[in-house]
C-alpha cells in the first residue's frame, strides 16, 4: 500500500481484539492496517521499533476542567494539553464551568475555542452546561458541535453555574432527549448534604461525613427514574458510592440509557490514607474507604460502571488550605492517571486491554469519537508508549500542569509514558514537547 508513511512496531500492541506483537502502519495520520509483527514494510516507509514497550491507543479523558479563559491561574489549555500529552493522552473534552464565561451559549463557546485553538497539544472537543436558565440555548449549542451537556444537583462551587432543582433537570433533560443529546450530571442530593453533618477542620473523617453516600445514591435513584420516564440518554459522573451500583446494574438490565465513570482518585486512593489537613485529596464526591474501592473495581471489571477518566480539577495552591471545608474539591490527575490505574489495575488481576478499554475505547464511544480510542484501521493514528513495567516515584515539580499540586506525591506507580503520538506525528518523548498541533473537535452526528 504505497499510502503508508510510517509502521509503528511492538511486541505488544494493544488492539481490541487483545495485546499481540503486531505493525501498526501509517498513512495521512489514519492507521492504514495492522499486520503481523513481521510484516513487509513499504519502501520509503519509516520504520519506528519500540520494542516490548507497549503500544496503546491514545487514551481519551472526556472530563477536564481546563478553567480557561478566566481562570488560567487555575490551568489553561496549553499546560492542561501538555500534561495530558506527557500521560499518553490524546484527546480531553473540556468541562463547561470553572471557566469565564462558562461554556452555555454559542458565544460563549465560540469564546472558548479560539483561546484553545492555538495551545492545543491534543485534539479537544466541549461539553456544554445546562443551567436553570438557558434551556433555549441548549439546542443551538448542540448543533454547535458540543458532546453533550453537564449538570449539578447540588452547588457547583461556582456562582455562574448554578444547580439546576428536579423541574429544571426535567425540563432539561426533556429538551435533550429531543434532539438526541447527552446529559451527564454530577450527582449529589442537596437534601442529603444539607441532612449531613457539617464538619470543618483539618481531619479527613470529618469532611467524608459531610457528603456521605446516601447524597449520591439518591440523586442517581432519581435520575434513573426520569431518564426511564423520558426515555433520555443520561451518564453519571464520577461516581464514588459503591452503594448505587445495584440501582446502575438493575437500570442497565432494564434498558435504561445509563452510562457511568469513576475515577483514578477513586479506584487508588482510600480515605484511611489521607492525613489530616491534606487537601489535595479533596474532592466532590469524595475518596471513601477501601472496601467502596474494592466494589468499585468489581463493578469496573463486569461493566457496571463503563470508564474511567480524571475529573481533572486544578486550582492554585493557596485554595488548598488545610481546612477541607473551605479548602477547594479537586485533585489534578492528568499526566498520571494512565500509570495510577495501571498500577492499581495490574494489582488486581487486569490487563492493558482492560485498561485501554475504560481509557480509550468506551469513552470515545461514550461521546461518539468514532475515529478514536483503538489500534484499528481507519482510526486516528493515536497512540501511547508505556513502559509497563517500569517504576518511577511521582515528584510534583516534574508535572506538567499549572499548579503542581497532586495526591498521588512520593507515590512509586508502574508504568512510565515513553511517547504520545497523534495523528502519526510523535508530539512528546521522553519530555520534549513539540509545538501545539491539537485540533478542536466538534460532535459530526
Amino acid at each position: 500500500m504505497s499510502d503508508v508513511e510510517l509502521v509503528l512496531r511492538s511486541t505488544r500492541v494493544i488492539t481490541p481484539e487483545g495485546e499481540r506483537p503486531a505493525s501498526v502502519a501509517v498513512g495521512g495520520g489514519t492507521i492504514v492496517a495492522v499486520r503481523p509483527y513481521d510484516a513487509p514494510v513499504e519502501p520509503g516507509a519509516r520504520v519506528e521499533d519500540v520494542g516490548d514497550h507497549a503500544l496503546l491507543p491514545g487514551l481519551v479523558d472526556t472530563h477536564v476542567h481546563v478553567n480557561d479563559p478566566g481562570r488560567t491561574e487555575w490551568e489553561g489549555f496549553w499546560t492542561a494539553t501538555r500534561a495530558a500529552a506527557a500521560g499518553g493522552i490524546t484527546t480531553l473534552v473540556d468541562m463547561p464551568l470553572n471557566s469565564l464565561p462558562p461554556t452555555t451559549t454559542v458565544a460563549h463557546l465560540r469564546t472558548k475555542q479560539d483561546v484553545a485553538r492555538p495551545k492545543a497539544h491534543i485534539d479537544v472537543g466541549f461539553w456544554g452546561g445546562a443551567l436553570p436558565d438557558n434551556v433555549k440555548d441548549l439546542r443551538p449549542l448542540h448543533d454547535a458541535g458540543v458532546y453533550g451537556f453537564k449538570c449539578f444537583l447540588s452547588p457547583s462551587g461556582v456562582d455562574e453555574f448554578p444547580e439546576l432543582d428536579q423541574e429544571q433537570l426535567a425540563a432539561s433533560m426533556g429538551e435533550i432527549a429531543g434532539f438526541g443529546g447527552l446529559l451527564i450530571v454530577h450527582a449529589e442530593d442537596p437534601r442529603e448534604l444539607a441532612a449531613a453533618p457539617a464538619r470543618g477542620g483539618p481531619k479527613y473523617a470529618d469532611y467524608l461525613a459531610t457528603r456521605p453516600r446516601v447524597s449520591e445514591d439518591t440523586a442517581i435513584e432519581g435520575l434513573i427514574a426520569l431518564a426511564r420516564r423520558i426515555g433520555a440518554r443520561v451518564h453519571v459522573l464520577h461516581l464514588s458510592s459503591s452503594d448505587a451500583l445495584p440501582l446502575i446494574a438493575a437500570a442497565k438490565r432494564d434498558g435504561v440509557r445509563l452510562t457511568v465513570e469513576t475515577c483514578p482518585h477513586y479506584l487508588t486512593l482510600t480515605a484511611e490514607e489521607v492525613p489530616d489537613g491534606a487537601s489535595e485529596f479533596k474532592c466532590c464526591p469524595p475518596i471513601r474507604e477501601a472496601a467502596n474501592q474494592d466494589l468499585l473495581w468489581q463493578a469496573l471489571a463486569d461493566g457496571t460502571i463503563d470508564c474511567v477518566v480524571t475529573d481533572h480539577s486544578p486550582s492554585t495552591a493557596d485554595l488548598k488550605t488545610p481546612d477541607f471545608a473551605t479548602a477547594w474539591g479537586g485533585i489534578s490527575g492528568l499526566q498520571l492517571s494512565l500509570p495510577a490505574v495501571w498500577t492499581a489495575a495490574r494489582a488486581r488481576g487486569h490487563d492493558l486491554t482492560d485498561v485501554a478499554r475504560w481509557m480509550s475505547a468506551n469513552t470515545a464511544a461514550l461521546v461518539g469519537l468514532d475515529r478514536k480510542g483503538a489500534i484499528a484501521p481507519g482510526r486516528d493514528a493515536d497512540f501511547a508508549v508505556l513502559a509497563p513495567d517500569e517504576t518511577f516515584t511521582v515528584d510534583p515539580a516534574r508535572l506538567e500542569h499549572r499548579n503542581r499540586v497532586t495526591a498521588y506525591a512520593g507515590r512509586t506507580l508502574s508504568g512510565v509514558v515513553k511517547s504520545t503520538w497523534l495523528r502519526g506525528r510523535r508530539i512528546v518523548s521522553e519530555g520534549e514537547f513539540t509545538a501545539p498541533s491539537g485540533r478542536l473537535l466538534e460532535r459530526n452526528n
